[in-house]
């Protein structure tokens, strides 16, 4: 029980709240009283579909409701109201990714794991047979215990749709490829997934023409994880990560190496090179050293 008196029903769906418009039809915060869990539901307007267009998403639903995966926002049924396609995909509290970079860079380790967590999320809609083509940080929602989800299906997202659009689609950080109007390929989204990591990183969004390492604008960027988000915005798309799954090895790596050395949290120190490094423990020594003597001479007759 919600304690809500819901403003209308649809199918076995109490519609609790109706939430501000983003993308086509109407979206409500809903409660499922089969299985007792809230939902989103967004209901499309009437005849937004052609009958071809609507088999085809139908078809594209079924398939994508049956990815499971910790940072895919499931996608959980599609269904008709007197005409009116609807589709129910999980609720999440969180913001978007854009709202959680605000203008900043996010620390070097947040940066990776986000990026392992979204390139992975696509490589699991690649092996369904689904290319994205609408990733951003509009669309990638950070959950309440800072997780990404991204969504595999337009109609499943509540942020980042084009409103100047007709129909109303995705913002996304298209390939140079995509940009150009070619036939894109998994590797379009692996570009997506690299601009994300590339503004993460620098704060900028990257050119599609070439950019320069990250580590010139962050000099916390290491050099094993400038090579990666290097080659996985590369202009050409032959240059890049053939797959989201081999992104996802290499970021891993770098997410190995940053916990091996000590590296996640972008302390300066943690980012020279070995043979200059710090010893904390000799700096320690040097202070306790310093100080006995200081007592010393404050105390010497």
């Amino acid at each position: 029980m919600t304690g809500v008196e819901p403003i209308g029903v649809l199918a076995h769906y109490n519609l609790l709240e109706a939430l501000p418009a983003s993308g086509p039809g109407e979206l409500f915060r809903a409660r499922d009283t089969i299985r007792g869990r809230t939902v989103i539901v967004r209901r499309l307007p009437s005849g937004f579909l052609d009958d071809e267009s609507r088999a085809r998403t139908e078809h594209a639903a079924l398939a994508l409701s049956q990815i499971s995966h910790p940072n895919v926002l499931r996608l959980f049924e599609i269904g008709d109201d007197a005409g009116r396609l609807y589709f129910v995909f999980e609720h999440l509290k969180g913001q978007s990714l854009r709202k959680e970079l605000s203008g900043h860079v996010l620390r070097v380790r947040r940066a990776v794991q986000l990026a392992v967590q979204i390139a992975d999320a696509v490589a699991d809609a690649h092996a369904a047979g689904y290319l994205h083509k609408g990733l951003s940080p509009e669309s990638v929602v950070i959950t309440a215990r800072g997780h990404a989800k991204i969504p595999v299906h337009d109609l499943a997202c509540r942020y980042g749709f084009d409103a100047s659009a007709d129909p109303p689609r995705l913002m996304d950080y298209p390939s140079p490829e995509e940009a150009a109007g070619q036939t894109a390929d998994e590797r379009a989204d692996v570009f997506s997934v690299g601009a994300m990591l590339y503004e993460m990183l620098t704060g900028r969004r990257p050119a599609l023409r070439g950019v320069a390492l990250p580590s010139a604008a962050n000099a916390h960027v290491p050099k094993a994880l400038d090579a990666v988000a290097y080659r996985a915005v590369a202009p050409n798309p032959e240059r890049r990560y053939a797959t989201a799954a081999e992104l996802v090895r290499e970021l891993r790596k770098v997410d190995a190496l940053l916990d091996a050395d000590g590296s996640g949290d972008d302390e300066a120190f943690a980012h020279a090179r070995p043979g200059r490094r710090v010893n904390a423990v000799a700096v320690a020594a040097a202070v306790i050293a310093a100080l006995g003597a200081l007592v010393w001479w404050l105390t010497r007759e």
